[in-house]
């Protein structure tokens, strides 16, 4: 699988570490009234989507950086690769 990293072109998959979903960019407030609620499904629940989905990449041989692909889980096919830090904060 090729990544086309924004910065760096194209690269092989295995410079990059999977590290789950997208939405863990998305932390909950522990300020919050229903932290302990809301950190249970924030570490503990998944969804384990078929089809199009937003994945956490971590290009651990190369620059080092976080990146959020939009990628197919069925096909593999990658339709979308961001910098983390453009996307972080945004809903997922």
């Amino acid at each position: 699988m090729i990544i086309h990293h924004p910065l760096l072109g194209p690269r092989d998959a295995a410079e990059f570490v999977y590290l789950g979903d997208a939405s863990l960019l998305n932390r909950p407030d522990p300020a919050a009234p229903s932290a302990a609620e809301d950190f249970y499904t924030y570490l503990h629940l998944r969804d384990n989507t078929a089809g199009e989905h937003r994945e956490l990449w971590y290009h651990e041989q190369g620059d080092r950086s976080w990146l959020v692909l939009t990628r197919n889980t069925l096909t593999h096919e990658i339709t979308r690769v961001e910098l983390a830090r453009d996307v972080a904060g945004q809903a997922s």
